[in-house]
């Protein structure tokens, strides 16, 4: 198996194993979103760790099933031989007398399955971890793909709320990872496939590294039967219970309504319900309200200037590119592909590289190459002006303000003259700061670099040029803490 940036999570999983307090018996929470690789690394973990381990994925089935497998699995005995067991309770009886002291992983994977055959499987796992696990050396790991379940099971109305020794929220891949799984792609392509795929390490084995990017997108995420051209309705559908209404709106988001007057119109919910669907699709993290960094910590809970983002990459491409042609894609892809051709650019432009250049001015902040670390890096908007990167520190009276193109051609001295004497300007009355008082930085992020007329000014005015190699080069340093 091979793992790429998830040393902080193997080691955070090996401390585990020598930890003695409160016991040598450790309960640990994992979870993350589904195909992120939380079995790959929690079987990776088990394997190399030289403890005797058991790992259990739950099903949708009848609890005693559930229970029956389980105990096979445990006792490692055939399912066909394993007893009929009568509740939770009895099961985790017979585990503990299975084990007994000995060391002992035992992993419960997809928990949320089994709680929902069964109310009373997490009221008697707190028993069980109450009267015997947490006597013993078992180091009990539980872990899942539905995020905002796994989540209530720390919150105080859960039964094992107070019983954890540790959680962890496994994220996906960061850039620099595309490097690795595509080593003969341009710069620009792993961005564009950033775009797409986010960091889930399964889309990317899904993909064929001999290929192109747009090959890839052809012959891998659209042709029929894709695992991709099912992925949003699976996820959805394993959440949700009216999966239609979401779909819409995450269509409507998709499409390029950000508001919720935009998004009520196109998908024709009304206001009130489309608010509960929109926060139950903000606790799934399929999407998020964005409020500009502008906007200072006091008066962000009550403003007004939110807009809705799909938050997982790959719905943002699907729902962008492929649900206007989804029922048409297994007989005629030139449509989509044409929409592709077209708007990639565009898309990747609004999308990752804006993101990446956000995570640039994070990264240099942290390594002390900018002149202040931001308190809060995002973007700008108003009906008056925009602005893809915002870095402020409003204890420093610090603000960094940056613009981002992804086109095929140098930026020229008049599109950088633009940000310095017009949207920078409008940037500071907009915050209503002094500008006398307040140091403004200025960048700017270009895919394809800029002319010389262009470089000569900028230097002369102190504005700092980012092109796509430099940008790249920052961002695929790969951390010690990472192999």
């Amino acid at each position: 198996m091979m793992f790429i940036d998830r040393e902080a999570e193997l080691s955070f999983f090996n401390h585990i194993l020598q930890r003695q307090y409160p016991g040598p018996a450790q309960f640990i929470l994992l979870y993350g979103r589904r195909r992120v690789g939380k079995t790959h690394l929690l079987r990776y973990w088990a394997e190399q760790s030289g403890v005797p381990y058991t790992y259990w994925a739950a099903e949708k089935e009848p609890s005693a099933a559930q229970r029956r497998k389980l105990f096979a699995k445990v006792d490692n005995r055939p399912v066909s031989q394993a007893p009929l067991l009568g509740s939770w309770m009895e099961t985790w009886e017979a585990i503990a007398n299975l084990i007994g002291q000995e060391k002992h992983i035992l992993i419960l994977d997809e928990l949320p399955y089994a709680a929902e055959g069964d109310p009373a499987m997490l009221s008697s796992l707190q028993h069980a971890w109450d009267q015997r696990f947490q006597h013993s050396q078992l180091i009990l790991v539980i872990c899942g793909s539905q995020v905002q379940s796994m989540e209530t099971l720390q919150h105080r109305q859960s039964p094992l709320c107070g019983r954890f020794t540790g959680q962890w929220h496994l994220q996906p891949l960061p850039f620099y990872t595309l490097k690795t799984f595509f080593p003969n792609w341009s710069a620009a392509e792993r961005v564009a496939a950033y775009a797409i795929l986010g960091g889930i390490p399964a889309y990317y084995q899904w993909l064929d590294p001999a290929l192109s990017l747009v090959e890839n997108i052809r012959q891998r995420i659209l042709f029929p039967g894709s695992m991709f051209l099912g992925e949003p309705t699976l996820l959805l559908y394993d959440e949700v219970r009216e999966p239609q209404s979401y779909l819409a709106i995450l269509k409507a988001i998709g499409s390029g309504c950000h508001t919720l007057d935009e998004i009520s119109n196109e998908c024709l919910i009304g206001k009130n319900n489309l608010s509960a669907y929109l926060v139950r699709l903000q606790g799934l993290k399929f999407i998020e309200r964005r409020l500009p960094a502008t906007i200072p910590t006091p008066q962000r809970r009550r403003s007004r200037q939110g807009r809705y983002h799909i938050s997982n990459p790959y719905f943002r491409f699907f729902f962008r590119f492929i649900a206007p042609f989804h029922e048409t894609i297994p007989f005629d892809l030139d449509p989509v592909m044409g929409k592709v051709q077209q708007e990639l650019g565009a898309f990747v432009g609004q999308t990752a590289f804006e993101e990446l250049a956000q995570q640039w001015v994070r990264q240099q902040a942290k390594q002390g190459v900018l002149s202040f670390v931001p308190e809060r890096i995002g973007s700008h908007w108003s009906r008056s002006v925009q602005i893809d990167v915002v870095g402020v520190n409003w204890s420093a009276q610090q603000l960094l303000l940056g613009e981002c193109k992804w086109g095929e051609q140098p930026i020229d001295k008049q599109t950088v003259r633009e940000l310095l004497e017009r949207r920078g300007p409008q940037i500071v009355e907009k915050m209503g700061i002094d500008p006398h008082r307040w140091q403004v930085t200025y960048l700017y992020f270009a895919r394809s670099g800029s002319t010389p007329a262009a470089q000569a000014y900028a230097q002369e005015i102190g504005i700092g040029l980012v092109d796509l190699e430099e940008m790249t080069a920052v961002l695929e340093q790969i951390p010690d803490n990472a192999t």
